[in-house]
């Protein structure tokens, strides 16, 4: 069949040929037809990603680092104590932090003991039966500290009870995985008293960290607490007993005026 100019063009069956659909007006064909919308976000949430990363890494390494080192300072053998102090205090926790606090006043290493933590229920009798051979030390030269309830709670009622008796140099006595957190309350509190650690090891506590999955994470435990010890720290201020006391008081009622 002749093929007419200006006209249609026919398939072999004659059937008119279908015209190609239109998109409306308006609409993108494709993804990349505007690039230069998507292409700045895309850029910027790949730059923010990859600050994300990069901070999660550098706190991530920073907190290892700082548990090796923590870690590292925890000793696992008991110290041999030279030194003498004015007082000693005992942060309660462990049966063995009492006797060897007790056995460290009978040496002479203090004048005096604060056992501080203890249980209102308990007496001077009660702890006095794990020591017999120091029984009379209970009598004359240990105070007992009731009102303390965490190591935050111990460096408050150690400093009431060091203003008190005159104490400037103080021996401290707790487990040794606990110390670096208890000096650090304390010489936030008693930053004019001189410090002397006594670490109780037990023989749970003698391994290495790496080698006992308890100790491991007893450690991670206490080293998550003296990192947020240290941050409570950097922005609490030290407020001083005495002045606190006194803002406690009572005004003192006015003097009668004379009877009308």
């Amino acid at each position: 069949m002749a093929i007419e100019d200006g006209g249609p063009t026919r398939d072999a069956a004659g059937a008119a040929p279908r015209e190609r659909p239109h998109a409306p007006s308006g609409a993108s064909s494709s993804p990349a037809a505007h690039p230069g919308r998507r292409g700045p976000l895309r850029r910027a949430l790949h730059r923010l990603s990859l600050v994300v990363v990069a901070l999660g890494v550098a706190v991530a390494t920073t907190l290892g680092v700082g548990f090796l080192w923590f870690a590292d300072q925890v000793p696992r053998r008991e110290v041999v104590l030279t030194r003498t102090a004015d007082g000693i205090v005992a942060l309660t926790g462990g049966a063995s932090r009492v006797v060897d606090a007790v056995e460290l006043l009978a040496a002479g290493h203090g004048r005096r003991l604060l056992i501080t933590g203890v249980n209102r229920s308990t007496n001077s009798s009660e702890l006095s039966r794990g020591v017999p051979d120091f029984e009379r030390l209970f009598a004359c030269c240990i105070d007992l500290d009731h009102e303390a309830h965490n190591t935050i709670g111990n460096a408050v009622e150690t400093r009431r009870w060091t203003e008190s008796r005159g104490v400037r140099s103080l021996v401290v006595v707790t487990s040794s995985y606990h110390m670096p957190r208890a000096l650090a309350e304390l010489s936030h509190r008693l930053p004019d008293i001189e410090l002397i650690p006594y670490p109780v090891v037990t023989p749970a506590r003698a391994a290495p960290w790496w080698s006992s999955p308890a100790n491991a994470r007893l450690l991670m435990i206490e080293y998550v607490k003296y990192v947020a010890a240290l941050a409570r720290m950097r922005i609490e201020p030290v407020v001083d007993l005495t002045q606190a006391a006194q803002r406690r008081r009572p005004e003192p009622a006015p003097p009668a005026g004379p009877a009308s």
